[in-house]
């Protein structure tokens, strides 16, 4: 950590980079730190009333100017409330806060409508067997209304969900690899008769655990070559419950080749290529992320960013090149629930990725003179100068830090497509 230095009003200069010790609302800057880049910052900052300013050297361009030896003292900053007149850098201030204020609404409401749509899967799970007609009618509704809010909106924005998602991983993974399928259907222009069925496969996708005993579905240990056996046949399972009840042939296919790989090595039946439709060969993309974000042992999961990479270098013979390509440039390089580092050296957690513009999504900040409930939330869209620099391990990350962002236990996607449609609800 490099030493900071108070210095008088009047030696600031373009280039130093200076820390404001006042609450974030209380100046008009995004940041409370940052390297001074023009005259008109200078003026600004010069305008707030503060007497001195702690500037660091190791980051700042230049030193100190030298100070004029008449300057009078500056008066305290008046209370935001009382000044008479708003300057145009402190309105825009208060516009970025209106923003975040409705970036956070939009978050617990697509929050909301995660957990709803995870509450109403289970209950059709729950009656898949002993209200078969039901369940599918009421899988057809829910499946419906994500197909054409995904589908039909403008803009997309993937969200990763807050603690409060009811702990039923069974459904999250269901509804993750669903959301992440039909994020690469709506790149691909998936025409919608083709995308209902893609969502019904992604949904029960897993629909064969139901005759795999839990004893093997939760093993910690890796699974014997015996127990290996008889999980893969979950897909001959899934096929079997899926011609009872009806599902279309296309969601078959999905329940039984979402295991095949791209080179042959996948089961059960060990296709390759294009033999391989095309439905299964995009639930295979967002299982496998899924899987390996949020692992039955927890400790080994690995961050987004992690997961992508390892998908792109160590996995990718297993997928179709074109689909991978797809997913990543949809998720950006630093999926929704990155820990990341800012070119400012700010830490910050990605929040939402705009599909449209993945490498700047909005990024909840850690500031420890903001209060954690009112985090700042910056849509980089709006800060051309700012970049991600790295992405960091939530182990690297101090405790503070870490329990400020809150980075999940387990990573929870779900869309908002309220851009001017809506989201679930």
């Amino acid at each position: 950590m490099s030493d900071n230095f108070n210095i008088p009003i009047d030696q600031l200069q373009v280039g130093l980079y200076i820390h404001l010790d006042l609450k974030w609302f209380e100046h008009p800057f995004a940041f409370s730190h940052f390297k001074i880049k023009n005259e008109e910052q200078l003026r600004t900052i010069r305008s707030l009333g503060l007497k001195t300013v702690r500037y660091d050297p190791a980051l700042s361009d230049v030193g100190p100017a030298a100070g004029a030896t008449d300057t009078p003292p500056a008066s305290p900053a008046p209370a935001v409330e009382n000044q008479p007149e708003v300057s145009p850098e402190l309105q825009a201030k208060r516009a970025m806060m209106e923003r975040i204020k409705a970036q956070r609404q939009d978050a617990a409401r697509v929050e909301h409508a995660f957990i709803n749509t995870a509450k109403a899967f289970r209950e059709i799970d729950k009656n898949l067997f002993a209200q078969p007609a039901e369940s599918l009618s009421k899988a057809n509704q829910l499946i419906t209304q994500m197909v054409d809010s995904i589908l039909s909106a403008p803009e997309l924005a993937i969200h990763v969900m807050g603690d409060k998602t009811g702990g039923e991983e069974i459904y999250n993974h269901s509804l993750n690899v669903t959301t992440l399928s039909m994020m690469i259907a709506r790149d691909i222009k998936l025409p919608q008769e083709v995308a209902g069925p893609l969502a019904m496969g992604a949904l029960f996708h897993d629909v064969g655990h139901k005759n795999i005993s839990d004893k093997v579905l939760s093993k910690m240990d890796p699974l014997t070559q015996a127990e290996k056996n008889l999980y893969e046949l979950h897909c001959h399972y899934g096929t079997e419950i899926g011609e009872r009840l009806g599902f279309p042939r296309a969601c078959m296919s999905v329940i039984a080749d979402h295991h095949e790989a791209f080179d042959g090595s996948g089961y059960p039946r060990k296709l390759k290529g294009e033999a391989i439709g095309v439905l299964p060969r995009i639930v295979a993309i967002a299982n496998c992320y899924d899987e390996l974000c949020n692992p039955v042992h927890g400790a080994a999961a690995l961050t987004p960013h992690e997961t992508l990479s390892i998908m792109f270098t160590k996995l990718r013979s297993k997928f179709d090149p074109k689909l991978l390509q797809v997913f990543i440039r949809c998720l950006g390089v630093y999926p929704p629930g990155t820990i990341v580092q800012l070119s400012n050296g700010v830490i910050g957690m990605v929040a939402t990725v705009n599909m449209k513009r993945p490498m700047k999504p909005v990024v909840v900040i850690y500031d420890a003179g903001v209060s954690r409930d009112e985090a700042i939330l910056v849509d980089m869209d709006r800060e051309p100068d700012l970049n991600i620099v790295k992405s960091i391990r939530p182990a690297q990350v101090p405790q503070e830090i870490y329990h400020y962002l809150s980075p999940r236990k387990r990573v929870s996607y779900y869309f908002d497509a309220s851009t001017p449609g809506a989201a679930l609800s």
